[in-house]
């Protein structure tokens, strides 16, 4: 019988490889034919990927507890958080915009890093999650939707445009948002899929 659980086919030529075991090692495996990348595993996986999901999760309720930004013109303050935000482009006709913001900077943030912490907490306690496999790749379908970093430029450019109308003090909210896109990107390049994948087969 063929073992197949080390076996990878590379995405550029299809030649078939068998993957070594490295456990507790960092590595970059490339494919001997066309030199594409196979596979990159991470030292201390489940660790890395825990304590950014973690921290991620303190850094998103900070990022949707707090101000986000201060408005002072003409004697008169307002602050703005995340969802007002949403709440004004949709009582503005905007529904669309509004749910689309939603979506990609509350919504899909939110369920990647709960999916994170549903799967690598356990994993840790050397536990193997309900419906880990169908869970893990739907957080990886989420990926495309997580769009944070477009909303956070656009917030740039709308301050640049209004900085000659009014005195604009950022959040800690705002802060602790480009904060979650950094500790977000952290955690999706410290989770070694390869290991979940090894889990979800050793449980059978």
């Amino acid at each position: 019988m063929i073992e197949t659980s080390n076996l990878i086919a590379c995405h550029e030529c299809d030649l078939l490889h068998r993957i070594p075991v490295r456990k507790g090692a960092s590595c970059v495996s490339r494919c001997r034919r066309c030199n594409a990348i196979l596979h990159r595993s991470v030292e201390n996986s489940i660790d890395r990927t825990l304590a950014l999901t973690l921290a991620g999760l303190m850094l998103f309720i900070v990022a949707n507890s707090f101000p986000f930004l201060t408005f002072k013109m003409q004697g008169q303050e307002t602050q703005t958080t995340l969802v007002s935000g949403v709440i004004g482009l949709y009582d503005e006709g905007k529904w669309e915009i509004a749910l689309l913001v939603l979506l990609t900077t509350v919504v899909v943030p939110l369920t990647q890093l709960l999916i994170q912490l549903y799967i690598y907490l356990p994993l840790k306690l050397n536990r193997v999650p309900w419906l880990m496999a169908p869970m893990f790749r739907f957080a990886g379908s989420l990926q495309p939707w997580s769009m944070m970093e477009v909303f956070l430029i656009g917030i740039i450019v709308a301050l640049v445009k209004l900085l000659g109308m009014a005195q604009i003090v950022p959040g800690i909210a705002l802060w602790s948002f480009a904060l979650l896109i950094v500790t977000l990107a952290a955690a999706a390049a410290n989770m070694d899929s390869r290991v979940v994948w090894d889990r979800v087969e050793y449980s059978r």
